[in-house]
């Protein structure tokens, strides 16, 4: 008599509202942080994001690093060293830039990825609405309330770092069972960031109530949503997920107007909504999509 296959375990909450409240979660944890910056500075803030993140998946997935093989080592390696380059570089974007736009210049490189090699015309659309957008926000003239180009740039490289990350973490699932990778891909990606917090003066300024806020931004940022993105990804399409996904930049604006007051132009907020709907529209029409899952 053959056994009955295991039953999944009950969702929590139902996938969209997940994938919803996982993304109010992300920007308001980025907006917490944001706030942190004057006592630890950006790379002490992504510091303790990034290093609390990975102690507390380390703890919960316990990978076998003692026995990691060779393709282990290799895929999981690039992969955590992109990951902290992705929240390094973002971090020290938000200190120069609104959250909104920080975002929105972010998501330029997931959607690139999604329409690169394409010859469909939807997807050049999609590149074409993407660039409007980028050419709303870019600070092409200087002067009062232009924004910071040095934080455009990072935000940029974040967005490419983004990119690489998902080509590399699919790669990583491929040789690491469940969550396993992404824990270790953590325990890298702290190594990568906290020698520019270290530099930043993370020692000296840390204390007990910055260590709790710091707790707060990992729980926020990366262990409550990437524990609801996993609930929801069991039974939601990877299409429908990156339209979800899409919402971010709306999100992150609004997690700055209402936590750090920081207000955006009507140009701004026509940037955001062309790079917003660029993405849900890569999503939409996508043949097979990779959802640019943050951790």
């Amino acid at each position: 008599m053959s056994e009955a296959p295991a039953a999944r375990p009950p969702l929590i909450l139902p996938p969209i509202p997940a994938v919803i409240l996982a993304v109010v979660s992300v920007q308001g944890g980025a907006a917490f942080a944001k706030e942190l910056f004057p006592a630890l500075g950006s790379a002490g803030t992504a510091g303790m994001r990034i290093g609390l993140s990975a102690l507390l998946l380390l703890a919960v997935f316990r990978p076998p690093l003692a026995r990691l093989t060779r393709a282990q080592w290799s895929a999981i390696i690039p992969y955590g060293v992109v990951l902290g380059a992705m929240n390094l570089s973002f971090y020290s974007a938000l200190q120069r830039i609104p959250l909104g736009l920080a975002v929105t210049l972010e998501f330029v490189g997931p959607l690139a990825l999604a329409v690169f090699g394409s010859r469909r015309v939807a997807d050049f659309l999609w590149v074409l609405l993407a660039a409007v957008g980028i050419a709303l926000i870019t600070p092409w003239r200087g002067g009062v309330g232009a924004l910071d180009l040095l934080g455009v740039l990072l935000a940029l490289f974040a967005g490419g770092c983004w990119a690489a990350y998902i080509v590399l973490g699919g790669r990583a699932s491929r040789v690491f069972q469940g969550a396993q990778g992404v824990a270790t891909g953590m325990l890298f990606a702290s190594l990568t960031v906290l020698p520019f917090s270290f530099a930043e003066g993370l020692a000296a300024r840390l204390t007990p109530p910055l260590f709790a806020a710091g707790l707060a931004v990992a729980l926020l940022s990366s262990a409550v949503p990437f524990t609801l993105e996993m609930m929801a990804l069991r039974v939601l399409p990877s299409r429908t997920f990156g339209i979800l996904m899409s919402l971010e930049p709306a999100a992150a604006a609004l997690s700055g107007l209402v936590f750090l007051h920081e207000q955006l132009t009507v140009t701004q907020w026509l940037a955001l909504v062309f790079v917003s709907a660029a993405s849900a529209g890569a999503a939409l029409t996508a043949r097979r999509v990779s959802p640019p899952v943050e951790a």
